[in-house]
């Protein structure tokens, strides 16, 4: 053997192969793992589109020329006798803007404020909301009443039902009744502030059906009061 030269082990060229071969394999592998990856990542860059995205897609596809789709304003209405929901049609037909959700908001507010002018005797809040024949009812009440010295201490506890019971269009006049059912605690008192009827401790039910009524053709979107009855 010459000096300087590695000796021969056998097998060691075996290894060398083996190792060699492994390599190739892991280099094959390495690229067909990349290549795999690489089409994965580029798809993951792309927008999926999710089933709500559907209805949002199509939109921006549309021509902007294209006629917006019409909203019905067909008043929502449920548990009434077909002349009433009749009514209710004419007069939503007749009227733009009369939408019943909101109307029935309104009667509740305004029954609470009729109830506190009168109890209270503000007769300017009376004649802002009553028409001519209610408020004069409502007005000579409360004349009579501080004629005989009395005064009331009233208080609305809650309202338990709100309920349309009638509708009608007359020519240009629209009339709905709303039947309130509602907790009401009243005192009467004495010049001298002594209770001479009544009790804040004991509430008594109260059903009123109250009357609201507006020209459709008016510009003015208010709804006076223009009948009080009990339910």
């Amino acid at each position: 053997m010459l000096e300087g030269t590695a000796p021969f082990i056998p097998g060691t060229t075996i290894v060398i192969v083996e190792i060699i071969i492994l390599a190739m394999i892991a280099a094959f592998l390495g690229l067909r793992l990349y290549s795999v990856l690489g089409q994965r990542a580029e798809h993951e860059e792309e927008s999926v589109p999710h089933r709500f995205d559907a209805g949002e897609n199509k939109a921006a596809q549309a021509p902007t020329s294209a006629a917006p789709t019409p909203v019905s304003r067909e008043p929502q209405i449920t548990g009434v006798l077909p002349a009433v929901e009749r009514g209710i049609r004419e007069i939503a037909a007749a009227d733009s803007r009369f939408d019943l959700t909101s109307f029935l908001e309104g009667g509740r507010s305004a029954y609470e404020m009729v109830l506190e002018a009168f109890w209270e005797g503000d007769r300017d809040t009376l004649k802002e909301l009553c028409d001519d024949d209610v408020y004069a009812g409502f007005a000579g009440a409360i004349d009579a009443r501080e004629a005989a010295g009395h005064s009331l201490e009233n208080k609305l506890i809650r309202i338990e039902e709100t309920k349309i019971h009638s509708a009608q269009l007359d020519g240009k006049v629209a009339r709905i009744a709303i039947l309130f059912v509602a907790d009401i605690a009243a005192v009467t008192r004495d010049a001298d502030g002594n209770v001479i009827a009544g009790s804040l401790d004991d509430a008594v039910e109260s059903r009123d059906i109250w009357t609201f009524s507006r020209n459709v053709k008016d510009r003015d979107p208010n709804w006076l009061l223009d009948e009080t009855d009990e339910g």
